[in-house]
């Protein structure tokens, strides 16, 4: 966690289309180690708006980590890891892909377009609330992630 970070909570943005799975990381996340603020985006397009502060997200706090499906409407998770690994603005921003997807193929793309971290969602609730908790215990406590602004 950056210098920056500390004695503010950690910004991160959730895209995910599954009303359930964002309840439930939610959840996991209020019983984290380290304090932070959620915000979430229902479909590619919505996540790329809020990242760009883009009309309704003009006001956006740009995310220190992004949890990403890759299944979702409008656009879906590899178009957006890939236009925000393509921005100079947006690149340096952590994301940790978390999706149903146990294909080969998606695990190999996600890590073409640089993705930096690659999860399947397990479908037993326990685990998948083990799951979040693991990311948040790694990657809001021990990783020191960059001053974005």
């Amino acid at each position: 966690m950056s210098d920056d970070t500390l004695g503010r909570p950690i910004e991160i943005l959730l895209v995910e289309d599954n009303p359930g799975d964002v309840r439930l990381t939610i959840e996991a996340l209020k019983e984290g180690k380290v304090r932070n603020r959620l915000s979430v985006a229902r479909d590619g397009v919505e996540a790329l708006a809020f990242l760009r502060r883009e009309g309704p997200h003009a006001n956006a706090t740009r995310p220190d980590l992004i949890l990403l499906d890759l299944n979702l409407p409008k656009k879906d998770g590899r178009e957006v890891l890939a236009e925000i690994k393509d921005d100079s603005r947006l690149r340096r921003i952590p994301v940790v892909v978390l999706t149903t997807s146990k294909a080969e193929e998606d695990i190999l793309r996600t890590y073409d377009l640089h993705a930096n971290c690659y999860i399947t969602k397990p479908v037993d609730l326990e685990q998948f609330i083990s799951v979040v908790r693991s990311i948040d215990d790694f990657w809001l406590s021990v990783v020191r992630l960059p001053s974005l602004e």
